[in-house]
């Protein structure tokens, strides 16, 4: 019997499919990128509610101090004048100037669509030159700053002088990812060490409150001037939040009175002994409101350093995005665009 002498043909390979809205030469689309990372957001409304937020946090600050100069004023009515103008002077100087430094700083633009992404990419590509500069002269007039790594500066230096993009890019994602991250946790400790040391040391639940604002706020300005830019609107309205939240925290808890609740729990134990109560209702309320308002610091901290990476990090992504329309992209607009043509011309009344 003879043998079948028809060859087996091997299949052709399949071409692999390509993401719908993916670059042709493997970079991520515009589309792609809006699916994964984009969130609709009202960007008049992020702005409003930042302003709102600061105006309240400004608010509550404003009556903390006009509390204590009435409490002065009680006491003595021309030392209350005296503290009143005080306070104004402090409420300016605490308050305003951090406030006005900490807006009037950029951010990068990440929050894109088809339409912004090109506009967003050039902006941010100014905004990490700008960064960069700002680090370099930093660095190079003020001696014993130490919050940068003087050798990758110095790297820095030579990529933005030579127009080297993606070494402005590597440099300052190195200094991020080191000497900046540490410098930002040296900045949260000591802020937050502040926060405890002044809570024990005020007794006073207005006190408290207004301290907690002056910390939070100056950190977060800190926090900005080291990475050289701020989060955008939507995440700072968090983060203010967040300070308004601790300082109506540390002032309910000041008001508390955590020692004595304390005491009495000990019973007979100090029942005899007034003076040894009263020493440490004291000591435990004010290190109760210092552990606290040192943790609501460290919290506001982190939770703007966090906001700060992951913004450098999208737009890092989003600095190797293809806005280009590809092939598949602009066949698909122009069937949709020739679909609803056709359902307009059904649905148009005949002459």
């Amino acid at each position: 019997m003879a043998k079948s002498s028809q060859k087996t043909e091997k299949a052709a390979p399949v071409p692999e499919k390509k993401p719908q809205g993916g670059a042709s030469d493997g970079k991520m689309g515009i589309y792609e990128y809006e699916q994964k990372y984009v969130r609709r957001q009202n960007v008049r409304g992020a702005k409003f509610a930042l302003r709102l937020v600061a105006a309240l946090v400004g608010v509550f600050l404003f009556a903390v101090l006009a509390l204590i100069s009435l409490d002065v004023y009680k006491i003595n009515e021309y030392v209350g004048y005296g503290v009143g103008g005080v306070c104004l002077l402090l409420y300016i100087f605490i308050f305003i100037v951090p406030l006005c430094k900490i807006m009037k700083s950029d951010y990068f633009i990440t929050n894109v669509n088809g339409f912004t992404a090109r506009e967003a990419q050039r902006h941010n590509r100014r905004l990490r030159h700008d960064i960069a500069e700002k680090i370099i002269d930093l660095t190079a007039k003020v001696e014993g700053v130490g919050w940068y790594d003087s050798q990758v500066v110095g790297q820095l230096a030579i990529a933005s002088k030579t127009g080297d993009e993606d070494g402005v890019r590597k440099c300052l994602t190195e200094l991020y990812e080191g000497s900046v991250k540490k410098s930002a946790k040296d900045l949260i400790f000591k802020s937050s060490l502040k926060s405890a040391t002044y809570s024990m040391v005020s007794q006073a639940a207005k006190v408290d409150a207004a301290l907690i604002v002056v910390v939070n706020l100056q950190l977060i300005k800190d926090l900005i001037f080291l990475y050289g830019f701020r989060p955008s609107d939507a995440r700072l309205v968090k983060i203010f939040g967040r300070v308004l939240t601790n300082s109506l925290t540390a002032y309910g808890l000041g008001s508390m009175n955590v020692g004595n609740t304390v005491v009495k729990t000990m019973g007979e134990a100090v029942r005899d002994i007034p003076i040894l109560g009263s020493a440490i209702a004291a000591l435990v309320d004010s290190s109760v409101q210092g552990l606290v308002n040192a943790t609501l610091t460290t919290v506001i901290g982190y939770q703007t350093i966090k906001y700060l990476n992951k913004e450098y990090k999208l737009q890092d992504i989003l600095d190797g995005v293809d806005v280009s329309e590809t092939p598949v992209e602009l066949e698909q607009a122009c069937t949709e665009l020739e679909t609803q043509l056709k359902k307009k011309k059904k649905l148009a009344p005949a002459v």
